[in-house]
């Protein structure tokens, strides 16, 4: 019987050896996989303009009386009114009745002034109120320091009316509330209008407050 020799079982040792290095070195040497990239969400939030306010952020084009952070509306007592000379048309005269801004801010105007005949600072009312002309649109107005702007009142002559409608009364001033204000101011302006009885007829009507103090 041919026995083998001892360097067989010696081989294997090596081998064994030789494998248990590589392995070794194998795990020493590696860098373990990385992991998928970590997902970022980014959330924008978006604010919707109010419907009809110019993209631009013009105030000449804004829907509402006030934007955040800007100037706000012009208090009563910031402002002074007078009225302009007039522009005749058939049965009737235009009137610009100015605001000035008299205060050291800029502020803004938008929409009607109300306007309504009186027998005199904090008097009574003469007749009907102004009405509403659409024939400007609303636009919001800035006023600087100094600067004036205007709505265009037109008196109806109080001739054009029979007397059923109309009596006729004198009138030497006019009441003036700027938009959205409580406080009054008082233009002296005389005209004739219509009293008593037939206070619905109408004699004046007001435009919206429109940038320059004649409207150029």
């Amino acid at each position: 019987m041919t026995l083998f020799s001892p360097p067989f079982r010696g081989a294997t040792a090596a081998a064994a050896l030789a494998c248990a290095a590589a392995a070794i070195t194998s795990c020493g040497g590696s860098t373990p996989a990385a992991s998928p990239a970590a997902t970022v969400t980014k959330t924008v939030t978006q604010t919707a303009l109010p419907t009809g306010h110019a993209s631009t952020g013009s105030s000449s084009q804004a829907s509402s009386p006030a934007s955040p952070g800007g100037p706000q509306p012009c208090a009563t007592s910031a402002l002074k009114a007078t009225i302009g000379s007039p522009e005749g048309a058939a049965g009737s005269s235009y009137y610009p009745i100015d605001f000035t801004n008299n205060a050291t801010a800029s502020c803004t105007l938008y929409g009607y002034p109300g306007v309504s005949f009186v027998t005199g600072p904090g008097g009574s009312q003469i007749g009907a109120a102004a009405a509403r002309d659409a024939t400007t649109a609303p636009v919001l107005v800035t006023v600087a320091p100094g600067a004036t702007v205007h709505a265009t009142l037109q008196v109806v002559d109080a001739g054009n009316y029979p007397a059923s409608r109309c009596t006729i009364t004198k009138a030497h001033w006019l009441k003036v509330y700027p938009p959205d204000q409580l406080t009054a101011l008082y233009i002296s302006f005389s005209a004739q209008t219509c009293a008593g009885a037939a206070t619905a007829t109408k004699i004046l009507s007001i435009q919206t407050v429109q940038p320059g103090a004649t409207g150029q």
